[in-house]
Parts: C-alpha cells; structure tokens; sequence
C-alpha cells in the first residue's frame, strides 16, 4: 500500500530543530538551560486566562464563526486601523492557529507549484517548509551585515526577481536576527514590491518586543501595500500564549475568503473560548506587555554583555524580539557542531545559526526570552566555561 504522498518524499520540515535533542537529553536526568526555541518564560497574564475560563464556564464550547468570533475581529481590525492607519473592518480579520495555520493558508491560497518566494536569509525557516508544501520554491536572498546588523540588500533582491517570483516573506521584526526594518528600507522594498507585481507575507509577530528607540512599520501601511500584502500575526510572543494557538491574519477581504477556503477545511476554527482570551489581551491592559518587554530588555542586556566579553564571541544589540545572534569565531566546528558540543557538554540548548540558511553559519541563536534572568546568567557561565576549555569529561 502507498500511503506517502510523493510531495512527502520531497519536502523537508525542519520543525523545532534542536528542541527535540535537548529534551532527549533532559529525559536522561540532565538540567538543560533551554535558549533553543521562541517561547516566552513568563504565564499567561492573569486577566487573560479568566475570560477564557469565564468563556469555558458560559458554555462556549460549541461550533462558532469559521472566521472567528466577530467581537475578536473587531477588536483587532480597531487596533489596526488605530495602531497602523489600515482600511480595516472585521472583514478583514480572519482568526487562526497561530501564525503556523495563517501563513500556510496564505502561501496554499496564493502560489502555484513552480512559483518563486524570496526570503530574507537568515530566515525563519518553518516558512519555506510551508511554501514547499504549497508547491512554490523558496529564493534566498543573503542580507548585507551593516554596524553587526543584518540589513536588506535591495541591490541582491533585484536580482533575485524572475519571471517567475509571485511572493515576498517579510519578517519584521526579525528572527533569528532581532533587526526591525527602518521606513527608508522599506519604502525602498516597497518599490520593489510594486514594480514586480509581487505579493507580500509580512510575519508582524514579534512588532510588540521593542527595545530603546526602535519603531515598528507595519508594512501593509505604507502607500500601495495594502492591497498586495497578507500580515500575520499572533498572540503568542507579546501576551505568552504559545500554547494556546492563537494567531490572525489581516488582509483585503477577497483575498481573507481565500485564505478562509483553507482554514475551514484544515481545522474548522480556532477553539472558541480560547478566542475570548483574545479578545481579552486585545481590550485589557497593555501594561503586562510593558512589564513583560522591560525583563526582556534586561535578559537582553545581560546577554549581550556577557557574550561579547568572551573570547572570540561579538554579539550585536537586537533591536526586538527576543534572540541574540552572536557569531563565534576561532573555533574548528560549525555552528550545528557547536551547538551540539555545547549542548552535551554544558547542558546549554541553542539552536544553530545554519539552521536559519547559510548566511547564519558561525552564529548560534539563543532566545533570552526563554529563561529567568538568573538561568540566562547560569546559561552564560556554561557557555563561558565551555570557551574556555574549563569543562570537565
């Protein structure tokens, strides 16, 4: 019996990469400081987690709006015509499982197989996994490094453009990099966009995790963009609800019935009370996002400062997010044999820069946004010793 479809054979997903190493290793008694995957350390807020208990207990528990409740939506297509000046209404708005489900929508909704995807690289990698699924190919353009920042090189994505390119993943702020994209490159790319007739994904997930005097741009804000570009987003960085599987997209509406053709027939809708969540973290109180982006700021600074007074390390100051990405130089491995060196030898888990395209090599990404301040300082003491050749059999 064949029960592999051929597309099977052929695609690749990289998943959560070094997680499922790390956790073998903690399965066998070891204490694993874990930097290797995006997940907030803090709880859901207090405020969040009642509505949707609150919701449980109303008996919201049965079949609702495939496209979401309408008072989520609503609720979100306000914040963005406020926040960003968008066209939006609850039309616009459709609710899904995370990210994951509203960025494989997009790209089932919109490529054709053969079509190209530019993506920045280093990219977030479980994107191209979602394009090769759809049948599209992924195009990786390498980002220039700019004062240790990766920047957008307009010149490469020029060239990079065929006849055959339909699409342009835009992740911002990003990951694995912590960059957030300023108003000139993006006027600049917008261009670009326009001139080629492109679609646009734009990944907004982590527009909230801001440090300093950093400014996010939502890109279907600027002039021209709206019409061509799907934004993606979710609850899950700002508001840590990873575990609830909570994500939007925000769009033109014809191209929200399309993407609506695929979530209804991949999961229905999301789960209703946990919608109420939402709607929740939208309408409440941002002050838990504050205090929760201020510990990030701190683990941020914590880290930045102990990797560049190591040896051969030079880590820039993400901008946003919650990833550093320092380059190690002078050692004899590649990054995946660093990160797996380090990993079994110190017990820290970091997930490897190739792992986010050859661009990465030499980098490990480590997500401070994982840990308590005092295991991030620990993590650092491991990865210090280890530089130093301090670690024992």
């Amino acid at each position: 019996m064949r029960w592999s479809a051929q597309r099977m054979k052929s695609q690749v997903s990289k998943g959560f990469g070094m997680y499922e190493v790390a956790a073998q290793l903690q399965s066998a008694g070891a204490n694993v400081i874990h930097l290797e995957v995006g997940r907030p350390s803090a709880d859901t807020p207090k405020h969040i987690k009642e509505a949707a208990k609150a919701a449980l207990d109303a008996g919201k528990v049965h079949y609702s709006e495939l496209q979401g409740i309408v008072s989520l939506r609503e609720a979100l297509a306000e914040r963005y015509a406020r926040d960003h000046q968008l066209p939006c209404s609850e039309k616009n708005v459709l609710i899904t499982n995370g990210v994951t489900q509203a960025a494989f929508a997009t790209f089932m909704s919109v490529l054709d197989e053969g079509d190209e995807v530019i993506t920045f690289e280093p990219f977030y990698p479980q994107h191209n996994s979602k394009v090769a699924f759809a049948g599209g190919k992924i195009v990786s353009v390498p980002m220039r490094k700019l004062e240790g920042q990766f920047r957008i090189d307009l010149d490469a994505l020029e060239l990079a453009v065929s006849p055959k390119t339909k699409m342009l993943i835009l992740v911002n702020p990003t990951n694995p990099t912590g960059t957030v994209y300023n108003r000139i490159e993006l006027e600049a790319l917008a261009k670009i966009v326009a001139q080629h007739d492109l679609l646009v994904l734009a990944d907004e997930v982590y527009e909230f995790i801001l440090f300093d005097s950093a400014k996010h741009i939502s890109f279907a804000s600027l002039p021209g963009m709206w019409e061509r570009t799907i934004t993606v987003s979710a609850f899950t960085k700002a508001y840590a609800m990873d575990g609830w599987r909570l994500g939007y997209a925000v769009a033109p509406e014809p191209m929200i019935k399309q993407l609506q053709r695929v979530t209804m027939n991949d999961t229905t809708h999301p789960c209703v009370f946990a919608q109420d969540g939402g709607l929740a973290a939208v309408q409440g109180s941002q002050d838990c996002v504050k205090m929760m982006v201020e510990e990030d700021r701190l683990r941020r600074n914590l880290v930045v400062k102990r990797l560049n007074a190591m040896p051969g390390v030079f880590c820039s100051t993400p901008e946003a997010s919650i990833y550093a990405f320092p380059k190690f130089s002078g050692l004899d491995a590649s990054s995946s044999e660093l990160a797996l060196d380090i990993l079994h030898k110190v017990h820290v888990a970091t997930e490897s820069g190739s792992f986010y395209g050859a661009s990465g090599e030499g980098h490990l990404r480590l997500c401070f946004g994982s840990e308590p301040y005092a295991r991030l300082a620990e993590a650092m003491d491991r990865i210090e010793s280890y530089l130093q050749g301090a670690v024992g059999s």
